[in-house]
């Protein structure tokens, strides 16, 4: 059957329903269109939404660890000293650890004695290791008849026996000063209630916290 055969068999349809068909197709032209029109911008979505997901995750990672982290300093005897950044909730361990650990020369008797690991660090907290033998040759001397020439008692370094001669202070005082180090100023004593308002006002002019 030719062309011409089909044109005037389907003619009288063609007439009769044309403007139907001519809608279907307008129709069906328009949603081809519609479909790329949507997938084209669905595809350049997915591209954006990438990039800010991307950024998004960046600041969660970033933002976090500045709010919860703090500067520490440790000096004296270990591997590297230094000021060290820490999570909030470290302890003095975690910047033994963080500056490679006590060095030779480190005291490690006095430090079993004196330093409490476990005590948790505040941000701008300093921490001294001292050597064999510096706390011996520095210890505080402390005088009965006058104490301008004697030398402040380092709440942060200073020995049991040494606080325990401080004015007031007792074997049960000297083991909360010991765990509550370290001290960022004498002031912190009573902050954290390791002594009485009495006992520091005898003993605020003779200790110090470096």
């Amino acid at each position: 059957m030719d062309a011409l055969s089909l044109i005037a068999r389907y003619s009288p349809f063609l007439k009769k329903y044309w403007l139907p068909l001519a809608l279907f197709l307008l129709g069906l032209m328009f949603f081809i269109y519609g479909l790329i029109s949507f997938f084209g911008s669905a595809s350049k979505q997915q591209g954006i939404t990438f990039q800010q997901t991307d950024s998004a995750s960046t600041s969660v990672k970033i933002e976090p660890t500045n709010q919860n982290s703090i500067l520490v300093d440790i000096e004296g005897a270990v591997v590297i000293p230094g000021v060290y950044k820490l999570t909030q909730n470290s302890i003095i361990q975690d910047a033994l650890v963080a500056s490679g650990g006590l060095s030779a020369a480190a005291d490690r008797d006095w430090v079993s004695k004196n330093i409490n690991l476990a005590a948790k660090l505040s941000d701008g907290a300093k921490i001294y290791i001292p050597k064999i033998g510096e706390i011996t040759t520095s210890s505080p001397q402390t005088s009965t008849t006058d104490t301008s020439t004697s030398a402040l008692v380092n709440i942060n370094t200073a020995s049991s026996d040494a606080l325990d001669a401080l004015p007031g202070v007792g074997p049960v005082t000297v083991d909360k000063i010991v765990n509550g180090r370290p001290y960022q100023n004498i002031n912190e004593l009573l902050d954290k209630k390791v002594v009485s308002s009495k006992v520091f006002s005898e003993i605020k002019d003779k200790i110090s916290t470096y």
